[in-house]
């Protein structure tokens, strides 16, 4: 009888990671998961490393070897992810031919500091790609306005990518818009579409927490009731905006030329709040032409007691007025979408300083023993 995750993945569904470690890649662990779980991606960023890290000895010998070399804890930090995701990279290889470039990738995140520098951004997508010259890799941008325009130029210069921090469904069109715009560059520059893919990342579970936040400071019950619908709606109305705007002339114009529709990923799906079910973001947010990325507790969760049923495309009109219904109660979707992005890379940025403090303990310790 085939997995949770196995029947996700045949109703069009990629169902990929949301972490990475040295164990997991020599282990056998990677490839067990794809073997039993249907899983066919894997993300990584600054926080998933320095966990890794912190979690046992398995990066000990080359941190060692690294600081031999007295570079830098940026310049240690970058080829220890550099290494893990080339391995993971070559161990997704083969799901990555065998699916035509549709899934077996490792998304890679770029440094947070040029996020409101477009120019910046594009520069750190390059280098990250000449790190790893794989063809599996996607390069994560955050969906800043800069990072839009980062992402017209890197998908006109043949580049992949994950565009991620997307929280309001005005952003997420205006994604959209900057993939199709940098694909008709890259066509009109002769450059091969087939090997231009993208993933838009919308976050959910965080964009509920902080909704529900605000939300429960309102003595209406009216306000109250609506706690927790903001991530499950908007993730929808996104859907039928995708739906929208991967299908009619200007698409096909483009799909005859080899190109592939830019998905969206479910992101931040782990559950925040003790009374919602634990596997919530992923059941009702199943669809074809869809990515979902699993913390390691949400995958093991939706294998023991997951619910799976095309869900995505249904209640759409409902979710349209659950938007309307959170503007009558006050809430600001503008002003909560706005703090949220810039919250989004100054946290991705505090992760990039853990992980250097604690490789430049590391230093440190080796210089006093």
């Amino acid at each position: 009888m085939s997995s949770p995750l196995e029947r996700v993945s045949r109703l069009g569904q990629s169902v990929w990671i949301d972490w990475l470690s040295r164990d997991l890649l020599s282990s056998g662990g990677l490839k067990r998961l794809i073997a039993e779980h249907a899983v066919t991606g894997v993300t990584t960023n600054p926080t998933i490393l320095e966990r890794a890290i912190a979690a046992g000895h398995g990066y000990d010998r080359q941190i060692a070897d690294l600081l031999a070399f007295d570079l830098s804890p940026r310049e240690i930090a970058t080829e220890l992810a550099r290494t893990d995701v080339s391995e993971a990279a070559l161990q997704l290889l083969p799901l990555w031919q065998a699916s035509g470039g549709r899934d077996g990738y490792v998304s890679w995140e770029v440094d947070p500091a040029p996020a409101w520098n477009a120019g910046a951004t594009l520069a750190a997508v390059r280098e990250l790609r000449e790190l790893v010259q794989l063809p599996n890799l996607l390069v994560k941008i955050p969906a800043t306005e800069p990072g839009l325009r980062a992402l017209e130029d890197a998908t006109a210069a043949g580049y992949s990518i994950n565009v991620t921090l997307i929280f309001s469904l005005e952003r997420y069109a205006a994604v959209v818009e900057s993939y199709l715009r940098g694909l008709r560059r890259a066509a009109d520059a002769g450059l091969d579409l087939p090997s231009i893919h993208s993933v838009a990342s919308f976050f959910i579970s965080r964009f509920d927490s902080a909704a529900d936040a605000l939300l429960e400071r309102e003595r209406s019950p009216f306000a109250r009731a609506l706690r927790g619908r903001l991530g499950i709606a908007s993730a929808k109305l996104a859907y039928r905006h995708f739906q929208a705007c991967f299908s009619g002339a200007r698409w096909q114009a483009l799909r005859a030329q080899g190109a592939s529709p830019q998905r969206p990923l479910r992101a931040s799906i782990s559950t925040k709040h003790p009374a919602y079910r634990d596997v919530r973001y992923v059941e009702e947010l199943i669809g074809l032409q869809t990515v979902t990325t699993l913390p390691q507790a949400t995958l093991e969760a939706f294998e023991e007691h997951g619910l799976v049923a095309e869900t995505l495309a249904r209640d759409v009109e409902r979710a349209a007025l659950i938007l309307d219904d959170l503007a009558l109660a006050g809430l600001d979707l503008k002003r909560l979408t706005d703090e949220l992005e810039r919250d989004g890379i100054a946290q991705f940025a505090r992760s990039r300083d853990a992980l250097e403090a604690r490789i430049g303990a590391a230093h440190e310790h080796a210089k006093a023993a």
